[in-house]
């Protein structure tokens, strides 16, 4: 069967994450090279060795949700549901106006409702199977947040939860885009959640040496391409982008913000945590969503790296960036806004798609912050602490998860008719 190719663009964005509660705030925070990192306070984090993290803070759900949903789901699905009001607002639409047939909806998350299964667990040895809420299973499905907000705004289309780790945002971007491209839905709500920031995810993840141990200055903790970096930190939040068909955007009179032109998704089949030294999973991700895009690589004027500040992670992107980028490889600006945020796991890519968006829009690349020993195998433009105005037309965006799992976006401006 050969499927229509229609072209895909973004019509809204929204964004709780560790350094504003909304695209316009996180981004202004970005730019001035404002860290959300700091000392852990969503639970009693005294005793452990890692004792900070990128929260989201001042998020009421209040804003976004009735207080009887509230209750009834968790963190994640509390996050999810406000970025997509935030969307669907920015972008004017609709559901009254729409065939709820041809809306789709695609929110990954890597972890899911990790807090409720913890609560409801320790509920049950302390107080007994009698006193686990009934809304215990539902609130803790890692689908619960993509089938909570399609409920809520009446959305009966395809409706997926991409689950790859840390590369579930990007995924889920792509996967939406590709719902469209198909010509199976029309408009398709899409980008990652996650609230992980639980003890025993802390606890997991240092265990296996992954976290950085900065903790008398957690600002400074998330250091990517830099050479004294020790590992990524923890950081939660949601972000989703309104996705429609350029036709349908185009007939509803919406403001288009972007397109996305090109997708790639790949598998390491290397190790259950490690990525590949040589970067070959991840390039190949790249080619895949360059080729798609119909662009040279030398036509990219900015790369939101993955690049979580770990040893290895950073070094195999670097590698598979060289690859990619050829001639270009010194002269393609590439900035870790994790550097900021932390890592948001499932959510990252889908925040770090609107970073792109913001990029083209405002003409500014955000910085890598912490940025101060240079690591000579890591020897690319990492745009260091300080913001860069530069006119941004195309992006490449990256997202890396344990399993192997590697995804990447083309993210351009749209150009009328071309």
């Amino acid at each position: 069967m050969v499927y229509e190719q229609r072209r895909v663009v973004v019509t809204g964005m929204g964004a709780i994450t560790p350094v504003g509660n909304d695209p316009d705030t996180m981004w202004g925070n970005l730019i001035a090279g404002k860290s959300g990192i700091g000392p852990i306070t969503l639970f009693d984090a005294s005793n452990f060795n890692v004792r900070f993290a990128g929260e989201v803070k001042d998020f009421n759900p209040q804003d976004y949700m009735e207080h009887r949903e509230i209750r009834r789901s968790d963190r994640y699905t509390h996050f999810a549901t406000a970025a997509t009001v935030q969307a669907m607002r920015q972008a004017n639409l609709q559901m009254e106006e729409e065939d709820p047939r041809r809306v789709g909806m695609v929110i990954g998350t890597g972890i899911g409702g990790i807090r409720t299964l913890l609560d409801g667990y320790n509920t049950l040895q302390t107080r007994g199977q009698r006193r686990i809420s009934a809304f215990a299973v539902p609130a803790m499905l890692a689908n619960s947040a993509t089938g909570q907000v399609a409920i809520s705004i009446g959305a009966r289309g395809p409706n997926l939860c991409p689950v790859l780790a840390c590369a579930t945002g990007t995924a889920s971007i792509g996967e939406g885009f590709a719902l469209i491209r198909r010509g199976v839905a029309d408009v398709v709500i899409a980008g990652g959640t996650e609230a992980g920031i639980v003890d025993f995810s802390l606890a997991g993840f240092d265990v296996m040496g992954a976290l950085s141990r900065y903790n008398d200055d957690p600002e400074r903790a998330c250091r990517p391409f830099d050479a004294s970096r020790d590992g990524f930190v923890m950081g939660e939040g949601s972000g989703i982008l309104v996705l429609e068909s350029e036709e349908h955007a185009l007939a509803r009179g919406a403001r288009i913000l972007g397109e996305i032109m090109g997708y790639g998704l790949t598998a390491d089949a290397y190790h259950a945590t490690a990525p590949r030294e040589d970067g070959l999973g991840a390039f190949e991700a790249m080619e895949q969503a360059v080729r798609e895009a119909g662009i040279d690589p030398g036509d990219i004027d900015y790369v939101n790296a993955h690049a979580t500040s770990t040893v290895l992670g950073d070094l195999g992107e670097t590698r598979a960036l060289k690859r990619l980028l050829g001639e270009h490889s010194y002269t393609t600006p590439i900035s870790s806004t994790k550097s900021m945020m932390g890592h948001l796991l499932g959510a990252a890519g889908a925040v770090e798609a609107i970073v792109c968006l913001m990029a083209i829009e405002e003409g500014v690349i955000p910085p890598t912050i912490n940025y101060e020993t240079p690591d000579p195998e890591l020897d690319l433009d990492c745009v260091p602490n300080v913001a860069r105005q530069v006119p941004v037309n195309i992006t490449l965006t990256n997202s890396f998860g344990f399993g192997g799992h590697n995804a990447s976006l083309v993210i351009s401006r749209y150009m009328d008719g071309a």
